[in-house]
């Protein structure tokens, strides 16, 4: 059975310690417990002592980073733009930078095995889909593939949130 893979890349408006950062963590903290308590998460890792990649460092702001693991596709997205989340995406520009040129806050992918998922594979995968752009190998919501590297249609995120200009 595949499972579906997401990192994704910020920058804090502030430092770490800043009240504002702090906010951010906590609100972060609240969203893990309900992704948590969904049943369809299966892995997060923590970002100690990952490097940060360069679209991350470029610009001001202070990175942030995650890498999560998740039963499917469909619960990701479902997870993603709707309760917690969906309200911690509409309130983004409180803690984070906003990006001058396009920036690419996220990258997707299959994986079949748990331990074939790591933070530098992770790196590998956003800095191939910047590369190239969506394809089965790294992709967004935008341009999904399924686990046989087909386009997705729309219809696979069963219940669809309208809500979309909040990525990428």
């Amino acid at each position: 059975m595949a499972l579906v893979s997401i990192y994704t890349v910020g920058r804090l408006n502030q430092p770490y310690d800043h009240p504002a950062s702090r906010e951010f963590f906590q609100v972060g903290n609240e969203v893990f417990r309900q992704a948590t308590k969904s049943g369809q998460l299966i892995e997060a890792f923590s970002p100690d002592g990952v490097p940060f990649p360069e679209e991350a460092i470029k610009g001001d702001g202070f990175p942030v980073l995650t890498l999560t693991i998740w039963k499917n596709l469909e619960s990701l997205h479902l997870f993603t733009y709707s309760g917690k989340h969906r309200q911690a995406l509409r309130d983004r520009s409180k803690w984070m930078e906003p990006y001058q040129e396009k920036h690419l806050s996220y990258v997707v992918w299959w994986t079949e095995k748990l331990k074939d998922v790591s933070w530098e594979e992770a790196s590998n995968r956003y800095n191939y889909y910047i590369q190239n752009g969506p394809t089965p190998f790294a992709f967004d919501f935008k341009q999904a593939f399924d686990e046989k590297g087909e386009t997705c249609i729309k219809s696979i995120f069963q219940r669809e949130i309208p809500y979309l200009g909040m990525i990428g």
